[in-house]
């Protein structure tokens, strides 16, 4: 009867674990989950692919000031400057817009949790490859 309760209460606690995304290995050599991209997926897709494209590959002539002088949303995808950045910086950008740096894209400071910037971050950085990545880290990305 013990060892059923045991049981039990282990296989409670896997559940719990899967549920609430405790226990979920990083991707190989990522400061992220495979959960977090999944989730970053969602929250980019509905919150930032408006202007940075579905697949966080820019605007179009990124690099060229609109008639404004303010710059059209650059590459997510690891093909722009963005792995210039820390991760602090991608946080600070994405709380306080673009504005300041040239840019036209709104705060989200108060639009989103700090989970779901996270899980966007997450979720563009999936798509840098190794060498980008690598290259943000030497950079001390994070």
């Amino acid at each position: 009867m013990r060892e059923m309760r045991v049981s039990r209460a282990l296989i409670l606690l896997f559940v719990l674990l899967s549920i609430s995304g405790c226990g979920e290995d990083t991707v190989e050599g990522r400061w992220y989950t495979q959960a977090q991209v999944d989730r970053g997926k969602q929250v980019f897709v509905e919150n930032c692919a408006e202007c940075h494209g579905r697949s966080a590959q820019g605007a179009f002539n990124w690099r060229k000031p609109l008639d404004d002088g303010s710059y059209p949303p650059p590459p997510l995808d690891g093909s722009a400057h963005a792995w210039h950045h820390s991760f602090d910086m991608l946080m600070r950008t994405i709380n306080e817009g673009g504005i300041p740096l040239g840019g036209q894209m709104p705060a989200f400071e108060d639009k989103l949790s700090k989970d779901k910037k996270e899980a966007a971050i997450a979720y563009f950085q999936s798509q840098w490859d190794d060498r980008i990545y690598e290259a943000w880290l030497d950079r001390g990305g994070r």
